[in-house]
């Protein structure tokens, strides 16, 4: 294949880079196949006719207005690497078009399932809060340090929201023998029964679970949907771990609920992103804090190439994509998950 007939890509992948993303080899194997022209997001749109004319794939999530988008005559895919469906494209006409839209955060899923299961057994039995009362010589020894620990086998678990995040997690729990109730108003109930979970109400979850794992994207619909009133409904003394996105809880509720010692609480993601020193989540008893680190692994990352690589080997071919997920017509526009800015 000469360099002039290879498939011209955008590259504007940020906030990843395509050394994250891509291992040294499959990097080579990209630029071998493909002409890549690299670029930020914010340059997309006022990129050449030329170059938006010819180009087949958009690697990454710019921007691209309607006026950009009716440039690009040969665009077949935008391969959506930083994971969330940003509203900075027009999805009636990009579907209109049969333009694919595809994103990589299935391989999320796995490691976002790993840290929630430690959360939980963390709240469970006190494990970080033991080892800060060991440093400081308060530890509680034998029985008297379990008062308040409960098993995680066998127990009552909420799930709210079952996509990717959520079957992973449910495929982790099969050894401790849950009772797992689902909530994802987005799913008929004999997709939740074929993965042996329960159907059930938002209330449902929230009042009959000893653990409740949030793993529901932020849409139009939903944000602020956890507050006051559904704190108050969980069981006292129940777990609430949040793994999804912070704007489909309001978070100060989230926090009042921990302070006066209704429930306890994990958390991977915030309100700010970073969270401001003086924020008084930091110094809340009963709250496990992470840095919206639960799925920025490396080997994660490196999947996203190895997915993005064979789907476009696919539609080179002529064939629709089939590693990464594809966004819905009539979901995609709804979705509101912004990246972290750690700047």
């Amino acid at each position: 294949m000469t360099a002039t007939s290879k498939p011209f890509v955008i590259c504007a992948p940020e906030p990843r880079s395509l050394d994250l993303i891509f291992t040294p080899k499959k990097l080579t194997e990209l630029r071998d196949r493909y002409e890549l022209f690299e670029t930020d997001a914010d340059s997309v749109a006022g990129l050449d006719d030329t170059n938006l004319a010819k180009a087949r794939y958009v690697l990454g999530q710019p921007p691209i207005p309607a006026e950009t988008l009716a440039k690009m005559t040969s665009l077949r895919a935008v391969l959506n690497v930083e994971s969330n469906l940003l509203d900075n494209m027009p999805y009636d006409e990009v579907f209109a078009r049969g333009i694919h839209v595809v994103t990589t955060g299935a391989v999320f899923a796995v490691p976002v399932a790993e840290i929630g299961l430690g959360f939980a057994l963390d709240l469970a039995r006190q494990i970080s809060a033991a080892d800060v009362d060991f440093q400081a010589g308060r530890e509680l020894w034998g029985g008297d340090g379990n008062l308040s620990a409960r098993l995680l086998t066998g127990a009552d678990v909420g799930i709210i929201g079952f996509g990717d995040l959520g079957r992973a997690l449910n495929r982790l729990l099969t050894g401790f023998r849950c009772n797992v109730k689902v909530h994802d108003p987005w799913l008929p109930p004999s997709i939740l029964e074929d993965h042996q979970v329960a159907p059930a109400g938002l209330a449902e979850v929230l009042s009959e679970s000893d653990f409740v794992f949030v793993m529901a994207a932020v849409t139009t619909q939903n944000r602020g949907f956890l507050g006051a009133e559904e704190f108050a409904e969980m069981r006292p003394g129940a777990a609430f771990i949040l793994l999804s996105r912070a704007d489909v809880v309001d978070f100060e509720a989230l926090l009042d609920a921990v302070e006066r010692g209704h429930i306890v609480a994990a958390s991977d993601v915030w309100p700010e992103e970073p969270l401001p020193p003086d924020h008084r989540a930091r110094r809340l008893p009963g709250l496990i804090h992470s840095a919206h680190r639960a799925g920025a692994m490396d080997v994660a990352f490196k999947q996203m190439g190895d997915m993005v690589l064979e789907d476009m080997a696919l539609m080179d071919k002529g064939l629709p994509p089939m590693r990464c997920k594809r966004a819905e017509r009539e979901t995609a526009g709804r979705m509101r998950s912004k990246p972290v800015d750690t700047n």
